[in-house]
């Protein structure tokens, strides 16, 4: 893989790290072929510094490392996307990513990435109980209610479909998805663990139609 990878005039390369399940990206950075080769062998990643022209390993010294789940390289292997599960913030800022600022944005539109920011949110409200919250309510009530609301909300993402409302389905099926994760995270289940089940799910059957 690193034979066939175009490094610059510098024996640089680009390396865009995005979180292996919020898919957010966390960072832009440069590695050399000592500093690939060592993300390779290690696990985590190591980064080539251009202002301090030497190897850095990502979290040595703030214990924020990246541990590396795939490398993949661009159509023009002049690039990489590493994916990561990071133990901490990504930037030096201590935000969880580097790119935080908006310089520009058209319009809202829905992502992936508002599943991993729910996540977090509901796991931290289970913690704190913040009074007057709604998902403290659900917890403080447990199990029984938590279980009730996922049946409710699954019956009206029903109806709702069966009326072919469009809109009643979208505001139903987000509730649904809401309940599911409050669940989840009461029964100590990692969503991504349940997106695993999907994946491998679906990586079974496209190979048994190859084969």
């Amino acid at each position: 893989m690193i034979e066939g990878l175009k490094f610059d005039e510098k024996g640089l390369i680009t390396a865009v790290v995005q979180h292996a399940q919020s898919k957010e990206v966390l960072t832009v950075a440069y590695m050399n072929e000592e500093s690939l080769q060592k993300t390779i062998e290690s696990g985590e990643t190591w980064f080539f510094s251009r202002s301090r022209n030497e190897l850095w390993h990502k979290g040595e010294t703030s214990g924020n490392t990246q541990k590396v789940v795939s490398i993949k390289a661009d159509c023009d292997k002049d690039a990489l996307v590493v994916e990561v599960l990071p133990t901490g913030p990504a930037c030096h800022n201590g935000t969880t990513s580097c790119f935080t600022e908006t310089i520009a944005e058209k319009q809202s539109v829905g992502s992936v990435d508002i599943i991993h920011e729910l996540v977090e949110v509901i796991r931290q409200r289970e913690i704190d109980m913040p009074e007057g919250a709604y998902t403290t309510y659900l917890f403080d009530k447990g199990i029984d209610k938590i279980c009730k609301k996922v049946g409710e909300e699954a019956t009206e993402v029903v109806i709702g479909a069966k009326n072919r409302d469009a809109e009643e389905v979208k505001w139903e099926a987000a509730d649904l998805i809401y309940h599911l994760l409050v669940l989840l995270q009461e029964q100590k289940i990692d969503v991504y663990d349940v997106l695993g089940v999907l994946k491998s799910r679906h990586e079974e059957k496209r190979a048994s139609t190859k084969s």
